[in-house]
């Protein structure tokens, strides 16, 4: 049954066309998620499914009395209304019956209205739907009904305007960035909750793992067209993959065919026969063809990376409370060099504080946190960039010089390092405040990179960026030579980033565990709860993670090493340069040999490991 169908949608600012003759349906039961670049009018097209907006061509049409509900970015609710009072405002039959039994609740000596209401109740059959309601609340972590919607948070807001719309059961539910403001045990449990119930979805979001475990349809715009795959996030990257490469050997034909068309050309007379004049109009299509190939995305950023000393950075007993929060406990840690460390947890337990402490925005209440001599951080926080009016793009990084400096000597100016984060040289003299959400936090993670730091902090870097970018974002955090540490709700990004983990569970209780966040789902999905409310670990969770007679712990130090023996033999080469060059002082030349031999035998024992751990996973 189709439930909704877009056709010939367009849409235009001024010259600039984001999308044109746009057309797809919707129909029952589909999970659809709707892929594209930021700024190519993903949120537009959701806008104008609502009727929020207008096509400049075209038309939607919705089947009569379908119940649709749209969650968009910015909420519509009312600030002096309560969470119940919101919920209850809604145009639902039985959340009013739920209403009126719950108002004859506080008034008991009415005994006839109590009765009234009671009898609708099972009239309606709401008190399963009464249950359910306050579960999802309990979920999104709206227990307290009495709290005023100005004095929640962004975060709690957006849960409001998403536990309103689940409450409601629409027929249609189209969904804009479902999963920002949720914790990652909110997350889990509205795609459980999303794979389970029969509702029908049209949603825009980042979380790769929310499209594979939820949608079972993906339709991508793409360079102005649009793409449909029947299947989930595996299955549309397998065959976006085949339609690339499908589309680079069509495109490798026509350059051939080109060069062929092109030579006749040349050699055409200027008077045109009927025959020559078709042959030369087919010219310019194979000429458009032709140089039509894809511009593959890709951050290329050769940093300029000062060289780590063996200190990095150590915390030193450290405890810091909010009143009564503890949000660290006499927390130690030293952080080594090639460390990726992920922090997960839900709201409100100290992540960022955590990252606050670390970089000495705030002190901590004791203890002390020691900085190596040779650190230099690099802190992406969630405030983003605060641009001066009128500024452009372009202005942003000029006020870190007309020049960039490289490696090895090398400089590029700003508009090339622009473009080296995919703003063309249209884009850099667009004006800062005309950028999306997307485009805001690209620049901004370009001005902290530009900075060439040696130890990368990263406060959810994924928000508000589209798959295409995360993916760009992705393959150049996984060269990055130092240290990072990532605080991210994206599990898939974790996972590709980061080989151990800070899991914050509050109370200043801090677990470091040694894998991603897959590796930590299935240890946690081992463990079961017993009578007295401890946990005992399922005896095969460690041989579920042993790969070709590893243990889990060894894989992680096999990965480990591989990065070490990769550091200590550049460290090697560059002492032996010096020496070579003649550049090591008389006095320094006793010194520099011992250094040299110490980064020898560390070679040499971690080689030797190495064989060890090899010889192990081929046996």
């Amino acid at each position: 049954m189709n439930y909704l169908s877009v056709e010939n949608i367009s849409k235009s600012f001024g010259e600039r066309t984001l999308f044109k003759d746009i057309s797809f349906g919707i129909n029952k039961d589909q999970k659809i998620a709707f892929i594209a670049k930021n700024g190519s009018g993903k949120t537009s097209i959701m806008r104008i499914i609502n009727g929020d907006d207008e096509s400049d061509t075209g038309q939607v049409v919705i089947r009569k009395d379908i119940k649709m509900a749209f969650l968009s970015q910015n909420n519509n609710l009312q600030d002096e209304l309560t969470i119940e009072e919101s919920i209850f405002a809604s145009d639902n039959e039985v959340l009013d019956v739920i209403h009126q039994y719950e108002k004859a609740l506080e008034n008991p000596e009415d005994e006839e209205a109590y009765q009234k209401a009671f009898d609708r109740m099972d009239q309606f059959n709401a008190w399963d739907f009464e249950t359910q309601f306050k579960q999802i609340l309990f979920k999104l972590k709206l227990e307290d009904f009495k709290l005023k919607v100005k004095n929640l948070s962004g975060g709690q807001k957006k849960r409001l305007s998403l536990a309103i719309i689940l409450i409601n059961r629409p027929d249609l539910l189209i969904l804009d960035e479902p999963t920002n403001h949720l914790d990652l045990e909110m997350i889990e449990w509205l795609e459980s909750y999303f794979a389970k119930e029969n509702i029908t979805l049209f949603m825009v979001t980042h979380d790769r793992f929310f499209l594979e475990r939820v949608c079972n349809e993906i339709i991508e715009l793409d360079n102005g067209k649009l793409y449909q795959y029947k299947g989930n996030y595996s299955y549309y990257l397998s065959k976006k993959e085949e339609r690339i490469a499908s589309e680079n050997s069509s495109i490798d034909k026509a350059q051939n065919l080109f060069k062929k068309e092109l030579e006749w050309m040349r050699r055409q007379p200027k008077a045109r026969t009927t025959k020559s004049k078709s042959r030369q109009d087919d010219f310019y299509v194979i000429k458009q063809k032709a140089e039509s190939r894809r511009k593959e995305n890709q951050v290329e950023l050769e940093i300029n990376m000062e060289r780590m000393g063996s200190k990095i950075i150590e915390l030193h007993k450290i405890t810091k409370r909010f009143g009564d929060k503890t949000i660290l406990d006499n927390f130690s840690f030293d952080f080594q060099r090639g460390e990726r460390i992920g922090i997960i947890g839900k709201n409100g337990t100290g992540k960022s504080s955590f990252l606050n402490v670390l970089t000495g925005t705030i002190p901590p209440d004791s203890g002390k946190v020691v900085v190596g001599d040779t650190i230099k951080i690099g802190y992406y926080t969630q405030s983003g960039i605060n641009p001066k009016p009128g500024q452009r793009v372009i202005d942003i990084i000029k006020e870190y010089g007309e020049y960039i400096p490289l490696t090895k000597g090398k400089i590029i100016s700003a508009s090339q390092l622009l473009e080296r984060f995919l703003f063309d040289s249209k884009k850099q003299y667009d004006y800062v405040e005309k950028l999306s959400g997307g485009e805001l936090k690209r620049l901004y993670l370009c001005t902290v990179l530009i900075q060439n730091p040696n130890f990368l902090i990263l406060d959810e870097p994924t928000n508000d960026l589209d798959i295409v970018t995360l993916n760009v974002l992705e393959s150049f955090l996984f060269d990055y030579p130092g240290c990072l540490l990532v605080v991210s709700h994206d599990r898939y990004f974790m996972d590709k980033i980061v080989d151990h983990l800070f899991i914050f569970r509050g109370e200043g209780v801090i677990e470091n565990f040694p894998g991603n966040y897959s590796d930590f789902r299935a240890y946690e999905d081992s463990v079961e709860p017993v009578k007295d409310d401890t946990v005992k670990e399922k005896n095969n969770w460690k041989q579920q993670n042993v790969s070709s007679g590893l243990t889990f712990n060894e894989q992680k130090e096999y990965q480990k090493i591989e990065r070490e023996i990769k550091d200590l033999e550049i460290d090697k080469i560059k002492i032996e340069q010096l020496f070579s060059e003649g550049k090591v002082a008389d006095a320094d030349i006793e010194k520099k040999a011992k250094e040299l031999q110490n980064i020898i035998l560390k070679i040499e024992a971690k080689e030797e490991r190495w064989f060890e751990l090899s010889a192990k996973m081929e046996g």
